[in-house]
């Protein structure tokens, strides 16, 4: 059986946590990705990284337009493992948080809550203020995981892909997918 995933691109820094987890994702045959890009995101994978926006697109099963309210991953009705908004601006965390579903980032994940389905959101801006901690709260007490990518440096990891690699191998196990991408902790000693 095929799971779907929808996969949220938005305008905060880090948008190569979504890129890997797209490369990642393309690999394994019994899940689809279902991605929305938000304008801003387009903006930053073009300044942040060597990708085109295109290319990025083209790692996903389906793509939608944000502005697209009424796509299918906008329904109860289209059934997914969950949600990833990966990085996730705080303009998206606000518009989450306040069930303010005026885009498609927005309006998924306010359907995919309903629907008592995991959305992750990974919140990518520091330093914090209070306002973006309250947003954090309100998110996490519609049901949302607030997941910054923070490093574990536990696994001594050796170069920025390693640190890449381990966040989203930690996304995919908080969804309950197997991966080999993220150091488990065994303990001291």
């Amino acid at each position: 059986m095929t799971d779907r995933l929808i996969v949220a691109i938005t305008g905060a820094s880090g948008v190569i946590y979504g890129i890997r987890l797209l490369q990642i994702l393309a690999e394994m045959e019994h899940i689809e990705t279902h991605l929305v890009l938000s304008p801003a995101a387009e903006v930053i994978i073009s300044q942040e990284t060597d990708w085109q926006a295109q290319d990025v697109r083209a790692l996903a099963t389906a793509v939608y337009d944000d502005a697209d309210v009424g796509a299918a991953i906008a329904s109860g009705s289209f059934r997914t493992r969950g949600m990833v908004v990966v990085p996730c601006s705080i303009k998206s965390l606000s518009a989450i948080a306040h069930s303010y579903a005026a885009d498609l980032v927005a309006r998924a994940a306010d359907v995919t809550l309903k629907e008592g389905r995991p959305v992750l959101l990974v919140v990518r801006e520091t330093p914090l203020h209070l306002g973006h901690l309250r947003l954090m709260v309100q998110a996490a007490e519609l049901g949302c995981v607030i997941f910054p990518p923070v490093p574990a440096f536990y696994a001594h990891p050796q170069s920025v892909e390693e640190i890449i690699n381990n966040t989203v191998g930690r996304i995919l196990a908080r969804l309950g997918i197997e991966n080999e991408l993220y150091h488990r902790w065994s303990g001291v000693g």
